[in-house]
């Protein structure tokens, strides 16, 4: 993890009236949030809401078409900032897990940190090595992303992000692409890095982990964050109609399913 940031009163990422056009379709509508170091912010809401144009618009990923993204103090939209360097302390953990399939594991967490950090091959080995024993990955080293599973794959791709040393982790709903038995094993390695303090954006439908695990609950709908609080707040307490109606949505989807069990 990079090194803290020097005043933890500060938000170290402030999203600001940010917004985003494909053509005349408004993704994003004036979003406003702030994150400060140890935050774990679990981003809700129905599929189409906007939540991972948000993460890819904070990656630069998608150029937002106004606002500001603010990284300890400086707006990483302006001109002349270092987009890799950026990413590298913003990282991002996709769905579809997005690993060089031409690589084994190992090289796959050695090759940003001497790319993009300019470390030698042998402090990117050592840092690589400890990360994948984090996740539980060590054993798979000289294997190819098509020989282990989706669930190892992610936790692989955890493992790369972490060896970059971010600030800031994005998930983008980084088990939806698993199959249910390997759901938890992520989760369990998300649960595991909040508890140790790592700093956390995660676009999610497991309502659990919202509840339990972050300390703030934004939900979106439609491009706009309709509300935003503490996990106590949002699930026992809704205020917004439309957080109403999608908790009550997803309880009896979730009813459904346990009754089918």
């Amino acid at each position: 993890m990079a090194d803290i940031y020097t005043n933890l009163n500060e938000p170290i990422l402030e999203i600001r009236h940010l917004t985003k056009a494909f053509g005349t379709n408004y993704v994003l509508k004036d979003i406003d949030f702030e994150v400060y170091f140890g935050d774990v912010i679990s981003i809700i809401g129905a599929s189409g809401s906007g939540k991972s144009t948000l993460l890819r618009c904070i990656n630069q990923l998608e150029i937002p078409t106004d606002g500001e993204i603010i990284y300890r103090g400086v707006n990483v939209l302006s001109r002349g900032v270092n987009i890799p360097e950026y990413r590298s302390n913003v990282g991002m953990v996709f769905q579809s897990f997005n690993l060089f399939n031409n690589m084994t594991i190992l090289e796959n967490c050695i090759v940003g940190q001497v790319r993009v950090l300019k470390r030698s091959k042998a402090e990117a080995h050592k840092r690589a090595m400890e990360y994948l024993q984090k996740v539980g990955m060590t054993p798979y080293i000289k294997a190819k992303p098509s020989q282990i599973s989706g669930g190892q794959k992610q936790r692989v791709a955890i493992a790369r992000a972490l060896a970059m040393d971010p600030d800031i982790l994005l998930f983008d709903e980084p088990t939806s692409a698993l199959d249910p038995e390997t759901v938890g094993e992520v989760l369990n390695v998300m649960q595991n890095l909040a508890e140790e303090g790592m700093t956390m954006l995660v676009v999610t439908h497991e309502m659990a982990f919202a509840q339990e695990v972050s300390n703030k609950v934004v939900f979106m709908h439609e491009g706009i964050i309709h509300e935003s609080g503490a996990p106590e707040e949002i699930f026992g307490n809704p205020r917004s109609p439309q957080t109403k109606d999608f908790l009550a949505r997803f309880r009896r989807e979730k009813s459904k399913k346990d009754t089918a069990i």
